[in-house]
């Protein structure tokens, strides 16, 4: 059985490279470069929030969902962080940025701006994003809580992290600023 394929206790360390994508070896190397401790935990691969129960529980955190949406034109590109166990309605979001109408956007997009395949959508593929073609939007309800969790551009581990090392250190340093939305999910 691989070593992922079950949850382990919690390390604050990255892990050996043996077997580990440069992509989330990346993530590890700017969290240390930025001074933003964190906690990680390997596991099976978990494509959907739903695949994360017992991860939350391992990192004493709730689950996070990321999407990654476009406008119809395929133009505007948009990473919503959200918190995991509220729905998503893409007219409630839409009328907040002034977008007619808002879809999910393919993976070929999230591949080519964030270096990230779908069921890996995470902040941290913001630091891949050069020509900064992501807007990042983050529902008000996660900014209140003090940890978030993660994938490290992979979904075969996750992260805890100081929401506030994302806002203060992490983002300024990809170049790329947050928006505020009020999602209520009814």
């Amino acid at each position: 059985m691989d070593e992922r394929e079950m949850a382990v206790t919690p390390v604050d360390t990255k892990p050996s490279p043996k077997g580990r994508l440069l992509k989330e070896m990346a993530v590890y190397e700017l969290l240390e470069q930025l001074n933003i401790p964190y906690l990680r935990v390997d596991h099976g691969v978990t494509a959907t929030v739903d695949d994360c129960q017992g991860v939350d529980e391992a990192l004493g955190i709730h689950i996070c969902k990321n999407l990654f949406l476009c406008n119809r034109q395929k133009t505007d590109f948009y990473l919503l962080m959200m918190p995991g166990l509220k729905k998503f309605k893409t007219k409630e979001l839409s009328s907040q940025l002034g977008v007619a109408r808002l879809s999910f956007a393919e993976a070929e997009y999230m591949e080519e701006f964030l270096n990230i395949t779908p069921g890996s959508v995470s902040v941290m593929g913001l630091m891949n994003d050069k020509e900064h073609r992501v807007r990042l939007l983050i529902d008000s309800e996660l900014l209140r809580d003090e940890f978030v969790g993660c994938h490290p551009c992979v979904n075969t581990s996750s992260l805890k992290l100081r929401m506030q090392d994302i806002l203060d250190k992490f983002l300024p340093y990809v170049g790329h600023e947050y928006t505020a939305v009020e999602l209520v999910g009814e």
